[in-house]
């Protein structure tokens, strides 16, 4: 049986960045988090702020290394998968991950020691700074990130000579055009991750009736913040859509389902896309609307999928339900944020228990939201790895098997097994153990490895969680 080596190279690069991405996206926003809440014990004394830092640290420690480790592979699937790409653009992908490396996860790896250990070793000045340096860290590697997928999306500043691309403007190669809105757009997807999962947690607690009064603060500030970031991304969002219609108007035909080129296009909530018979099956939608909120006028022309040969066409129905997932999660946000406002009223916001275990609830969505906002981005650019310049086919390693990629495929299926259910056995210890009882620093036990940083409370407790 033949097996396409293209197209198990596509689905393992998908099922290894899909794995690795949820975590940085979380780590960016509880990195700010934590330096905010050193930042506040700092300026107050006020013990609470210091338990959320301590606990929120052991966190971050065990998603970080999940994030780590869940990432290396994908450097090298570069170099086993994709070396024609390799190749082609390593003038301009060499420097740029080699420069993420050197300013940011150096940074971020070498303050994390001074935030995880340092703790009564270090004057409070320092260990805020400690914090504060990896928040940057985590922002300064999406830059780099960013960047450089931004450039595979709208190619610019390079030209291809004999088969290679050669930079011939950095700065518009780095800042390509679509690069300012995906950064933004984001930065606000880590906020939001960061304060859903933190105000879940935090209503957890407040649902047992542990360490009320600092979980009160973490779930006020965590409401106050998605109240305007929810919103806010939804403009983001929305202009960003604008230039993907600009630069990729094949990419948002999909998101659309769209394919003719037509006016008066409507927002369609159901649909099959049939991209066989070039054509949706069982649509429900609401009349001109994607024509309004795609060219902001209701007879707006939207672009269709038959502007491009069937074989240039991303694959539809991922790209088209996708986004329709992405959405939906968004707009779930701010309803429940718009909700959490009229709880405030009379302190119900911490009290009530069906409000709260939606919190719970909503912990997840951010990261349904993230994937499939990353299956629209990554799909929908499909079939071109460089968009409209070197496709996926002429990316591939030249002898690769499609039974080489299937065998690695199963292989890293394995392993991110053992490293999810690793990292959730970490991280449910953590969460069920809480925020300690307060101690001087002289008596904090001092942790040996990053991730005993995580448990070593747990351990000194002596199980205090899991006998009760």
């Amino acid at each position: 049986m033949e097996l396409d080596p293209v197209l198990l190279s596509r689905i393992q690069f998908a099922f290894v960045v899909s794995f690795h991405a949820i975590f940085p996206v979380f780590t960016i926003g509880l990195a700010s988090y934590v330096a905010l809440l050193h930042g506040l014990f700092y300026k107050t004394g006020n013990p609470a702020w210091e338990r959320l830092a301590s606990f929120w640290i052991k966190v971050f420690a065990v998603v970080f290394g999940m994030g780590v480790v869940s990432g290396i592979v994908m450097a090298f699937q570069f170099g086993t998968n994709w070396s024609n790409f390799s190749q082609a653009a390593s003038n301009f992908i060499g420097p740029m991950l080699s420069y993420e490396v050197v300013t940011a996860f150096f940074l971020e790896a070498g303050f994390l020691g001074v935030l995880l250990f340092g703790r009564g070793k270090v004057p409070e000045g320092v260990h805020l700074f400690a914090a504060i340096m990896v928040a940057v860290g985590t922002f300064i590697s999406a830059f780099w990130i960013l960047s450089t997928n931004s450039w595979m999306q709208t190619p610019a500043g390079v030209e291809l000579v004999d088969g290679r691309f050669h930079v011939t403007s950095w700065a518009e190669a780095m800042f390509s055009a679509s690069f300012p809105y995906r950064f933004t757009h984001m930065a606000l997807a880590s906020f939001l991750t960061g304060g859903f999962v933190v105000a879940g947690v935090s209503a957890w607690y407040l649902l047992i009736g542990r360490d009320v009064e600092a979980n009160r603060k973490a779930l006020s500030m965590c409401m106050w913040l998605l109240l305007v970031l929810a919103p806010l991304q939804a403009f983001v969002g929305d202009a960003h859509g604008l230039n993907t219609l600009e630069h990729q108007p094949t990419k948002v035909a999909a998101m659309e389902a769209n394919w003719e080129t037509r006016s008066n296009v409507p927002l369609l909530l159901f649909a099959w896309p049939d991209k066989e018979a070039q054509e949706n099956r069982f649509e429900i939608g609401v009349p001109s609307l994607a024509s309004l909120i795609l060219t902001h006028d209701t007879d707006g022309v939207v672009p269709g999928l038959k502007e491009v040969a069937p074989e240039e066409q991303p694959p539809v129905w991922l790209v088209f339900w996708s986004f329709r997932a992405m959405v939906g999660m968004g707009v779930l946000m701010i309803l429940v944020a718009l909700v959490g406002l009229w709880y405030r009223r009379g302190g119900r916001l911490y009290t009530n228990r069906c409000f709260l275990q939606v919190l719970r609830l909503m912990s997840v969505t951010p990261f349904i939201a993230v994937l499939g906002g990353w299956f629209v981005t990554e799909a929908g650019r499909a079939p071109w790895l460089v968009y409209g310049i070197m496709n996926q086919a002429e990316a591939v390693t030249p002898s690769l098997s499609g039974w080489m990629v299937l065998a690695t495929l199963i292989g890293y299926f394995a392993v991110y097994v053992v490293v999810f259910l690793t990292g959730g056995y970490y991280l449910t210890r953590v969460v069920r153990e809480g925020m300690l009882a307060e101690a001087p620093h002289d008596e904090v036990e001092r942790p040996t490895r990053p991730l005993s940083a995580a448990h070593t409370s747990l351990e000194a407790d002596g199980g205090r969680t899991f006998r009760s």
